[in-house]
Formats: structure tokens, sequence, C-alpha cells
């Protein structure tokens, strides 16, 4: 396909995905409504910093091109420890982290094919 946007197309993908999990990431590290809700819900405070602070460099890393596949990676790890923190609390609406996973997967293996703009 030699459509001009095929160039570009990935490339929004990881930048759109990479900011609005680090903005997110953001929120969750400094709301006081979220450390209120996680104090309700028995979480320890220390669950904030870590997990958001770690989805904050993750997010970072993904999104400078060569270090995008190791945030990829951490992103689904922290991605996959929140889902199960939401389970483990009775909270099944996780589909936001199922569509940010994608958008992960198919920004990791653009960047393995080696297709990638840094390349």
């Amino acid at each position: 396909m030699n459509n001009p946007l095929t160039r570009f197309a990935i490339p929004l993908l990881r930048w759109t995905v990479g900011l609005v999990v680090m903005l997110e990431s953001l929120e969750f590290v400094f709301s006081n409504s979220v450390a209120h809700f996680l104090d309700k819900a028995g979480l320890p405070s220390w669950v904030r910093p870590v997990l958001g602070g770690s989805e904050i460099i993750a997010a970072a890393l993904f999104l400078v091109p060569f270090t995008a596949v190791v945030g990829g990676y951490l992103l689904l790890v922290i991605f996959a420890i929140a889902a199960l923190i939401h389970f483990l609390h009775g909270q099944f609406n996780v589909g936001a982290l199922v569509v940010y996973a994608a958008a992960v997967i198919v920004c990791v293996v653009y960047q393995n094919s080696g297709t990638a703009e840094a390349s």
C-alpha cells in the first residue's frame, strides 16, 4: 500500500496511545479523588505511586522510537497488573485497558518488523 498516510498511521497510533496513557497515569498519581477511591477500596497507599509511576516511565519509553518496544512490553505488564487489581476488586470494566493493550501490541509488532520511523 503506497498511501502516504500508511507511513504515519502506526507512529500516530503510538503517540496517541503513549500520550493518553501518560496523561491518565499522571491523573492517577496526583488526583485526590483517586487516592480517596483506592483508600475506600482497601488498597495500600503505595499502590498509586508505584503503579502510576511505573506506567508514566513505561509510557515515556514507549514514545521514544529506540525504546518503544521495551516501553510497550512494560506497558503490557502494567496493564495486566491493573486489570488483575480491577478483577480482584470486582470491577470488570477493563475495556479501555484491553484497547490500549491491543494498540500497544500493534505498535510493538510494527516496530519489530523493521518498518519503524527510526530505521
